[in-house]
């Protein structure tokens, strides 16, 4: 008889961007409330990963410079194993996440983590995250900045960018 799968917890760590300014100033702004400016990253195996300008990344929970996440999400558990991730992985980096193919709106942290998580829980992540920037640009002021925050990229500083050659470099 075999022995069950290795179940690997698999988590979503929740930053905001804007340390609460969001909260306050985006009914003056927009119009409307928004909670937060959301970086979202994948805690598994160990280690946090997530998708900037620099492509993706990897450091050890919490490690970045952004400090203890805001909160914390449990998305339940994986079979994948770590090898299998590494190299699923990689070939994200080689294709649709490459550090190029960065958008502010369409193509960032939030996209990453909800492509992953799905491919490791099946699960989605929140949609209050996921549907942030449609929120932002279905406004007047969002729909003025869009030229400028398009032109905007970020790397949260203090992980270490990610490769097929060595898993982590």
């Amino acid at each position: 008889m075999d022995s069950p799968p290795m179940l690997y917890p698999v988590k979503l760590y929740v930053y905001d961007l804007s340390k609460g300014m969001a909260r306050r100033l985006s009914p003056i702004m927009l119009g409307k409330q928004l909670d937060g400016i959301w970086h979202t990253s994948i805690i598994v195996h160990r280690d946090e990963f997530f998708y900037g300008s620099g492509g993706i990344s990897s450091c050890p929970p919490g490690g970045t410079l952004l400090g203890p996440p805001d909160s914390i999400v449990d998305l339940g558990c994986t079979e994948v194993t770590e090898d299998l991730f590494l190299e699923y992985l990689a070939s994200l980096g080689e294709s649709i996440f490459r550090g190029e193919s960065y958008n502010l709106f369409d193509h960032n942290c939030n996209t990453f983590s909800n492509e992953v998580a799905q491919f490791l829980t099946g699960r989605k992540i929140p949609s209050y995250i996921t549907d942030l920037p449609s929120e932002v640009l279905a406004t007047p002021f969002g729909q003025a900045l869009r030229p400028l925050l398009d032109s905007i990229q970020i790397q949260p500083p203090g992980g270490n960018t990610f490769s097929r050659h060595n898993g982590q470099s």
